[in-house]
């Protein structure tokens, strides 16, 4: 697929980077087409990976697609049916999309070098989540509630000077709550410093990172029992309304046995916002700026959603679900890649529009 006559089209520069040695000795360890003689994990991933930046609604619109001779003569695919996409998708590893969504990460903080959006801020992750509806009758596995179904992609964001990158990402169904994933998404190396909201306050959790020295900050529920210990001082005209020490939860029960930082600010729309951390290190600006950046995750979400094609599945089993929207992440980070290595500073959604253009130029 990329023999020496080829061009360096845009085509060849969008998806060279899945071509990388680390991920080419991963195929080759699990032996993945060890018996594939059309469908190759390469072909499949490109074809997944074309699907959603073009938004095609189903397999068969993705068998449709290669009777663009330029696309079937870049990827050397004459034809596949529908139906032995189906089967790909179900059958293929799943480790095998998760580890070229990470390799593809490692690419993109080779280009950008991962410069923190402030220098004394130091390496910002951003945690949420976001839920899928799904139709109860086509996806019992996952059933959520009395009349639908859901799944939940919990999402770990590095914030850095060119925007944000997922860094990590748990597919999990809806019934399972955030907090649950709080293991697998808190980085706990040192100068990391974790931001997610209220859906993540766990006591116990807030204790044992104060012990290991694990930053975080996080908005605090309505009814949380605070118990107010020193106050800290503010300057004049200072955005934010009360900075102080406190202690959260109830005696004998939930009550911690470390103090927080309680302070109180407002959003970018002028609502309050109550802020509890462990730093206590930066001041009470800086930690509000930090939680007014948690909602670059939330465009996250909303931008892949609207521009990538995972609000219907191509497949109804877990797999194929899980499937599709590690490709969707991969095809997010291999646009993310193209604009860097183009160099290119407008928004990425016009990246994937000139794409459809230009494919092949």
């Amino acid at each position: 697929m990329q023999g020496k006559d080829t061009t360096n089209s845009t085509f060849d520069q969008l998806f060279e980077p899945i071509f990388s040695q680390n991920f080419r000795k991963l195929l080759q360890k699990l032996e993945v087409d060890k018996y594939v003689k059309k469908l190759t994990a390469f072909k499949f991933i490109i074809l997944m990976v074309f699907a959603q930046v073009e938004q095609l609604t189903c397999l068969r619109e993705i068998s449709g697609s290669l009777s663009n001779k330029e696309f079937s003569k870049r990827i050397r695919l004459k034809s596949i049916s529908f139906s032995q996409l189906s089967r790909k998708l179900r059958s293929m590893m799943l480790k095998t999309v998760e580890s070229l969504f990470k390799d593809l990460i490692q690419q993109v903080g080779i280009e950008t070098g991962f410069k923190p959006i402030r220098q004394e801020l130091g390496r910002l992750y951003l945690i949420d989540s976001s839920t899928i509806s799904l139709c109860l009758t086509r996806y019992r596995w996952a059933s959520f509630r009395k009349t639908k179904s859901g799944i939940k992609v919990h999402l770990r964001l590095r914030l850095f000077e060119q925007g944000v990158l997922p860094d990590t990402a748990v597919i999990t169904t809806a019934k399972k709550a955030d907090k649950t994933q709080m293991d697998e998404l808190v980085v706990e190396e040192k100068g990391a410093f974790n931001v997610f909201d209220r859906a993540y306050v766990d006591y116990k959790k807030f204790d044992a990172y104060c012990e290991q020295g694990i930053l975080f900050a996080s908005l605090l529920k309505k009814n949380a029992l605070v118990e107010e210990v020193k106050d800290l001082p503010i300057r004049t005209g200072s955005i934010i309304k009360k900075d102080c020490i406190v202690i959260l939860g109830k005696d004998g029960f939930t009550k911690m046995n470390h103090p927080l930082r309680y302070i109180e600010t407002e959003d970018t729309e002028g609502n309050p916002v109550i802020i509890i951390t462990n730093n206590f290190q930066l001041s009470g600006e800086e930690i509000g700026d930090i939680y007014r950046y948690r909602w670059q995750i939330e465009i996250f979400f909303k931008w892949i959603k609207q521009h990538l094609h995972i609000k219907h599945f191509y497949g109804l089993s877990q797999q194929a679900v899980e499937m599709q929207i590690y490709i969707a992440l991969i095809a997010y980070c291999l646009l993310k890649l193209l604009k860097l290595k183009t160099g290119y500073q407008g928004p990425l959604l016009t990246i994937q529009r000139l794409l459809k253009a230009c494919l092949y130029e």
